[in-house]
């Protein structure tokens, strides 16, 4: 059997499951996961390899229109993904507009490689609406596959593996077999911190965030690890500190478990605050994050 290699690429409009999907496919935890919309600000690489097979996966930024250089960003990781993807993974739920980004949607319409539909979230609806969707998303898709699916329920999930894997081209690896991402430990240590960012603050002041690993040491038994979060405004510095700095302290708890898991060894976190005034309209702050503009 000749061998299938090719790259996946999973887009849609913010808050359908995206990085709960990928993460089920991949099968570890890549992508940081929050009710909150633009959790995802990087187009983070999934690796799943077989025999005889390796999909590349790519989590993307939710769709958007962007009010500053930081969203203007994310949003080219999303549509740069409709140009060299193998297959496409749009998906969207119960709950989606597909009219919230027109432009964006019409983009993808006018696709001609495979295209796969997942609305997702389908435990909290009911057959009824459901049918009414997939009816919807085929007249807009004649030529792609509608999947129902919940992301979180693990439900027809090997339905859509197999479609992927059917749709691959015949191609040589693009990665070892043993690759998982192209992403670095100091890459996911961010990423955690910034999720208990995301989960432990409210309105504008996770949005502001952003993490820098600055020391990444491994010792025998320990990894010592260094990170700045850096804010957007001398106000966000406080609150993200908290009283007698517990909100930091929970903060870096909570992270460290999840780095010790996800490292397999101990971890000492030191963990700092510092104003980066309006780094999110900064080219050059963005470029050392490591967006592209």
């Amino acid at each position: 059997m000749a061998h299938k290699a090719g790259f996946v690429n999973i887009v849609g409009n913010p808050n359908v499951g995206k990085s709960t999907l990928m993460n089920v496919l991949v099968g570890e935890k890549l992508s940081i996961i929050t009710s909150k919309s633009q959790t995802t600000r990087h187009r983070i690489m999934g690796i799943v390899s077989g025999e005889d097979f390796q999909i590349v996966y790519s989590d993307t930024p939710g769709v958007l229109k962007p009010n500053y250089k930081l969203q203007e960003s994310m949003m080219n990781f999303a549509t740069s993904a409709l140009i060299d993807a193998d297959v496409l993974i749009y998906v969207t739920d119960i709950y989606d507009n597909k009219d919230k980004n027109q432009n964006f949607f019409e983009m993808v319409k006018k696709l001609t490689i495979p295209i796969l539909v997942v609305i997702n979230k389908i435990d909290q609806s009911n057959q009824e609406a459901l049918e009414v969707l997939v009816e919807t998303y085929a007249k807009e898709f004649p030529t792609a596959e509608i999947i129902p699916t919940s992301a979180l329920e693990k439900f027809n999930t090997d339905i859509l593996f197999n479609r992927i894997i059917s749709n691959l081209p015949e191609s040589e690896a693009y990665f070892p077999k043993d690759q998982l991402t192209d992403k670095s430990e100091r890459f996911f240590v961010q990423e955690i911190i910034r999720e208990k960012v995301l989960t432990n603050y409210d309105k504008e002041v996770p949005y502001s965030v952003e993490v820098e690993v600055e020391e990444f040491v491994h010792e025998e038994k320990i990894i010592r690890i260094g990170a700045v979060i850096h804010v957007a405004r001398d106000s966000q510095k406080g609150i993200i500190i908290g009283h007698k700095g517990e909100k930091l302290k929970k903060v870096g708890t909570s992270a460290r478990i999840d780095m010790e898991e996800f490292l397999g060894k101990k971890v000492f976190l030191q963990l700092f605050v510092k104003v980066n005034k309006e780094w999110r309209d900064k080219p050059k702050a963005l470029k050392n994050f490591g967006y592209n503009l």
